[in-house]
């Protein structure tokens, strides 16, 4: 009776102690709208992995720093938009901090090269270009660049704001897919 009750309390604690990894390292995340299609479809669901870019304390390292690393350009990422929306937005991130962006006759080039990230046909709206993304932002676009409320419309994407990184969509299972 005894073993039998301490390998249930085992059982229960590890479940615990999974359940608030879990919590603690992963979000869900259902995609709204076409703004990523081709790659994600409206209703989607995602796995975010927040860990990834999980930062250390500034009094730890004299100024902010990534434990593993910070976004990285191709990233599918979720964050809280600059614009005032209370729904996070999933993008792909397309310049790091540093890097200059210029949008020319519908491509998108980062420090000079083109982009290939899906859809190549991409206009400039409101921003001025080439563009300069400031330390510690991103720009981001949409895959389905025609519809996509991005970093043209708003500019860049702090990286505070950022929620973590696609790790896996999940739902619907016929479109099961793991993101590197």
């Amino acid at each position: 009776m005894r073993r039998s009750l301490r390998e249930t309390a085992e059982t229960a604690i590890t479940a615990v102690l999974i359940f608030v990894a879990l919590q603690v390292t992963t979000q869900s995340f259902m995609v709204e709208g076409s703004s990523m299609s081709p790659t994600l479809q409206d209703g989607q669901r995602l796995l975010v992995n927040r860990f990834v870019y999980a930062r250390a304390d500034a009094s730890l390292f004299g100024s902010d720093h990534y434990l593993f690393h910070g976004p990285q350009r191709g990233d599918i990422v979720v964050f809280k938009p600059p614009n005032g929306s209370t729904t996070d937005y999933v993008k792909r991130v397309i310049a790091l901090p540093g890097d200059t962006v210029n949008v020319v006759d519908g491509e998108v080039f980062v420090n000079g090269e083109l982009t290939d990230y899906v859809d190549i046909d991409t206009s400039a709206r409101e921003d001025e270009y080439p563009a300069v993304v400031p330390p510690d932002e991103y720009f981001v676009l949409g895959d389905n660049r025609g519809v996509s409320n991005d970093s043209r419309n708003w500019g860049f994407v702090d990286g505070d704001a950022i929620v973590g990184r696609a790790w896996v969509t999940y739902w619907p299972w016929d479109a099961f897919r793991l993101f590197h």
